[in-house]
């Protein structure tokens, strides 16, 4: 449906693309945060621009801090900035411990991590085939593996340990401490679809909120904080450019709602979950996504809402902790992505560092043709990985 209403309304014809070999992205002065009601509809393409116009993606870059001229066509560089650390077919990967990363091979079927010295490891000599996803346990070495038709397995990297979950749970979220999962239960009759939480191995389960037939409407994701374990977009309407946004708690708390502009939400947490990333596309945005953030403990939940002034989706983003984020942000944009991110695929990403508080976005050097599928910042905060929409295997990108 997504791809059906980009053509009809927004696919312009093919037009001959120049690459500007005088330098990518922009400099520009320190500026404010845009203002909430400023649309980011642009049609023509200003670079190095200093007065807080807007370039061809839509972003604001009167307060971009470009690190990065002319490194991607710098063919004198003695050492690439990003490196491919391995070609395995690689999936969700999760941060281990110091800038150790962790992630599953489609290709053979095992899990490995990367040690600081660039060595591929095993984690275990298990072999699971055909794995569709994989939720880690933030501090512990455990995981929740998903497959296709619908089996899920809790599984112990340290002992081994393997234990099969209900088939008709989905979208899993491990609490900060790993001793509790959170997902959606959902039963053939929409009266038995519940959001439940247990302990890792399936154990001690407690219902949460009913869905009903609003499942599809429910992000699982529990905060860093746990006092948020799903967000719930079913909220009072607000008309067709705005949602409310409900935070569901443990307990049945009534916790305020998240006023968010548009459709399409993903969202990222911050490092104690006191703010909340997110991104979304409407009319205002031309449809492109936009990132935003706002305040997010039971407290201030909803106050504090910026527009960061970056067109790209919150998936392609890692929070460094509650005032910086690094994201990787396309190029060039075509109005309606939101609706279908496909567009976007053979579109070169600037890999942006944020500053939430106030504003100012500075592009990390780098170098190659890289569009970002997903982003993970090491545990130390400093390398960058990620996983590329056209090419296999993890890259890293050393940022401190």
């Amino acid at each position: 449906m997504g791809m059906a209403i980009y053509f009809v309304f927004f696919k312009k014809n093919p037009a001959t693309n120049i690459p500007n070999t005088d330098g990518i992205g922009t400099n520009g002065d320190t500026t404010t945060f845009p203002d909430s009601n400023t649309g980011q509809n642009v049609t023509n393409n200003t670079s190095n621009n200093t007065n807080g116009n807007t370039d061809n993606t839509g972003n604001n870059i009167g307060n971009v801090v470009n690190n990065n001229l002319d490194n991607r066509f710098n063919t004198t560089q003695s050492k690439n900035l990003i490196n491919k650390i391995t070609n395995l077919e690689s999936s969700n990967i999760s941060a281990g411990s110091g800038n150790l990363a962790q992630f599953y091979n489609q290709q053979d079927g095992k899990f490995y991590k990367i040690s600081p010295d660039g060595t591929i490891v095993p984690l275990t000599d298990q072999v699971f085939f055909n794995v569709s996803n994989v939720t880690w346990a933030q501090n512990n070495n455990e995981s929740i593996i998903e497959y296709p038709d619908g089996a899920n397995i809790y599984y112990n990297f340290t002992t081994k340990e393997q234990v099969t979950l209900p088939t008709h749970w989905e979208d899993f979220s491990f609490s900060v401490d790993g001793s509790q999962i959170a997902a959606k239960s959902i039963g053939l009759d929409p009266n038995n679809r519940w959001l439940v939480t247990s302990d890792p191995k399936g154990q001690n389960v407690t219902l949460i909120e009913p869905m009903g037939n609003n499942a599809d409407k429910v992000i699982v994701d529990w905060s860093p904080n746990r006092q948020v374990v799903a967000l719930s977009a079913t909220g009072d309407p607000l008309g067709s450019e705005r949602q409310q946004i409900l935070p569901v708690g443990l307990n049945q708390e009534n916790y305020k709602g998240l006023i968010v502009e548009g459709q399409g939400l993903q969202i990222e947490w911050s490092e104690d979950g006191s703010k909340l990333l997110h991104s979304v596309y409407n009319g205002s945005s031309d449809y492109k996504p936009e990132l935003w953030v706002v305040d997010a403990t039971p407290d201030t939940m909803g106050e504090n809402r910026k527009p960061l002034g970056v067109n790209t989706w919150a998936s392609k983003c890692a929070m460094a902790d509650n005032r910086f984020v690094y994201c990787g942000v396309p190029t060039t944009m075509e109005s309606g992505a939101g609706f279908t991110p496909e567009i976007s695929n053979y579109v070169a990403d600037e890999i942006y560092k944020i500053d939430v508080q106030t504003g100012i976005k500075t592009i990390i050097p780098s170098d190659g043709f890289h569009t970002i599928e997903t982003m993970t910042l090491s545990e130390d905060g400093s390398t960058l990985y990620f996983t590329d929409v056209n090419d296999t295997g993890i890259f890293e990108l050393e940022i401190k």
